[in-house]
């Protein structure tokens, strides 16, 4: 007998008069829990494809941090660069008192441009190539008949690209049309 009444306790008990809930309470609690459902689902995948965005930008971040890593350290050796070929433009190659020296200096300057050739530095040595303000800085402007308007004349200092991103621009002088005379002023009108 003790048995049967510890079976009965477990048993759910339902209240004399208390009904079932009706089919449109069912169709109803179905409707917000379908509607639960979506908002949830549709939740998951923004997460899902905000973890990628974030995955993606930290990818692309590295990804300059290597190209662009050795920035700081080519701008340093760039004027190593410029001094070197400063030096042997100045320098007379007819010269057997400097001969040996300005070898070593042409040695070295090849050196320095395969290194950085190697690490992805390009050159911008625009000369008689035209203007472009994304690579050139122009320091001057002085008239020519002999080239186009606009066109690299001179480079008082080369430009340098890191794969594809400027790293210091070329300083030159633009050329520009010859300047007519100046009109002249009637002083009598």
């Amino acid at each position: 007998m003790a048995d049967e009444q510890t079976r009965d306790t477990h048993l759910p008990e339902v209240a004399p008069g208390a009904e079932m809930e009706s089919s449109d309470q069912l169709d109803a609690r179905i409707q917000v829990l379908e509607e639960e459902l979506a908002a949830a689902q549709d939740q998951a995948l923004r997460m899902a494809a905000d973890l990628q965005n974030v995955r993606r930008r930290a990818e692309q971040d590295v990804e300059k941090a290597h190209k662009f890593a050795l920035e700081k350290f080519a701008n340093d050796l760039l004027p190593v660069v410029d001094s070197l070929e400063r030096g042997l433009e100045l320098s007379n190659p007819d010269d057997e008192a400097i001969k040996g020296v300005r070898e070593g200096m042409e040695l070295t300057l090849k050196l320095f441009h395969d290194t950085l050739k190697r690490y992805q530095l390009e050159v911008i040595d625009p000369h008689g190539a035209p203007f472009n303000p994304e690579h050139h800085q122009a320091m001057a402007m002085q008239d020519s008949t002999n080239v186009e308007p606009n066109s690299v004349l001179k480079v008082f200092q080369k430009g340098y690209l890191l794969n594809g991103r400027l790293l210091r621009p070329a300083m030159v002088v633009v050329s520009k049309a010859p300047s007519e005379a100046p009109p002249t002023i009637d002083e009598q009108a």
